[in-house]
């Protein structure tokens, strides 16, 4: 059986069809008819090459930062605790607040050590007393013994109560001395300024003072401003950082001059400013890493022991960089490339080396030339080795300005 259809398509069907063909046949023919029509079309054009943005690498000098992160210590830290035992009698601070150097904090009971003063001061008066009776009894002795009134026996004896009366009185106004000492001593003040914990006493216990072990401990101070943070890196960074101070570029940080950067947990940038003052002398053999730490000022007391934060040291003397976007940047498994356009405007794959993000922009150490035009916009409609139609890139408002500025 043949089949005429319009569109100069026949159509033969063979004549030994199944009895029940007409149930299929109504779709066979729609079948036939649909693809008889498409094959009559005429092929479409093919359509333009995609429309993508490109634009040249910026260029700029770049230091490369290594980020570490570390922990909030105080530059000096204190315990508080008493010098001489006693009743503790006032509590002079508030938990917690802000103190100075020379504030008072506790007051312990004085009575005792006034009355132990008082007395070591009588001792005094009356060694004293005795030091000016022996003087006098040895100088009438030296004319008594010129005399031959007395003898030589009599004129030591009197030189030596003179030299005991003398040592007395040394003792004694060392005894005086200690009497001040311990009456001072049951006020104690803030040895440095800082912000102190919470009493660990209360007034009306007796504290334990001295130069032992089981002295009570009173309180803490520890110290803000300035504050140092400090953290550890690898091996493999110190010897970097080494052999290029070697080289006369500072990167260790002992000499105090590298500026390193901060941020807290909260903070997407790094708007604190400091510089590292310290690098242990030993690499810690459990972990591999050596101990750094950074100084940073804290006027408003931001910053507090035992707070974490991120640091940025300087890992690399400054050099020219070319920056992209990192949505002209692809994947291929485990490599990265950008595709470029070249004069004939066809797409052409490069592999690069990343770098650091610095300002929004990635930083490309290897693989790409300053004049290179990448494709930073429509990179998944462009393909490597096809024409792409190109649009350079408009610049953003700021960077119109600074050119109108510059041309006026």
């Amino acid at each position: 059986m043949r089949i005429g259809l319009n569109r100069g398509c026949d159509v033969q069907l063979n004549p030994k069809l199944p009895r029940n063909s007409h149930v299929f046949l109504p779709l066979l023919l729609a079948a036939v008819l649909f693809g008889c029509g498409d094959s009559g079309q005429a092929q479409r054009p093919a359509p333009p090459p995609p429309a993508v943005t490109v634009a040249a690498p910026a260029q700029r000098t770049i230091v490369d930062q290594d980020e570490y992160v570390g922990r909030f210590v105080p530059v000096d830290m204190v315990e508080v605790r008493a010098r001489v035992s006693g009743q503790l009698e006032q509590v002079h601070f508030q938990d917690g607040q802000l103190v100075k150097q020379g504030d008072l904090l506790f007051t312990i009971d004085k009575r005792p050590f006034q009355n132990t003063l008082d007395q070591a001061r009588a001792n005094l008066q009356t060694a004293r007393s005795n030091l000016t009776f022996a003087e006098a009894d040895l100088a009438r002795g030296r004319q008594l013994v010129r005399d031959k009134t007395i003898t030589d026996q009599v004129f030591e004896q009197r030189s030596q109560a003179s030299r005991n009366a003398q040592a007395s009185v040394a003792a004694n106004e060392a005894a005086v001395r200690q009497g001040e000492l311990d009456l001072e001593f049951t006020e104690l003040r803030a040895p440095i300024a800082g912000r102190i914990g919470d009493r660990r006493v209360s007034p009306g216990n007796l504290v334990t003072g001295g130069a032992g072990g089981n002295t009570t401990l009173l309180a803490t101070i520890v110290s803000l401003d300035p504050i140092r943070l400090e953290f550890t890196f690898d091996e493999a960074s110190y010897l970097r950082y080494e052999r290029l101070s070697s080289g006369g570029r500072e990167m260790t940080g002992r000499e105090g001059s590298v500026v390193v950067a901060l941020k807290l947990i909260d903070e997407t940038d790094f708007p604190h400013r400091g510089y590292m003052d310290f690098v242990d002398n030993v690499i810690d053999r459990s972990s591999g890493t050596i101990r750094g730490r950074a100084v940073f000022s804290n006027p408003n007391g931001t910053f507090t022991p035992g707070m974490f934060a991120r640091i940025r040291v300087p890992g690399s003397p400054a050099y020219a960089a070319l920056l992209i976007p990192d949505l002209a940047i692809g994947t291929e498994q485990a490599r990265k490339y950008v595709l470029v356009v070249g004069s004939d405007n066809v797409a052409t794959q490069k592999y690069v080396t990343l770098g650091q993000v610095v300002d929004g922009l990635r930083v490309i150490k290897d693989g790409l030339k300053a004049d290179d035009r990448v494709i930073v916009k429509g990179l998944l409609q462009a393909r490597p080795g096809s024409k792409v139609t190109p649009q350079e890139e408009q610049p953003q408002p700021s960077q119109q300005n600074a050119s109108s500025d510059k041309a006026g």
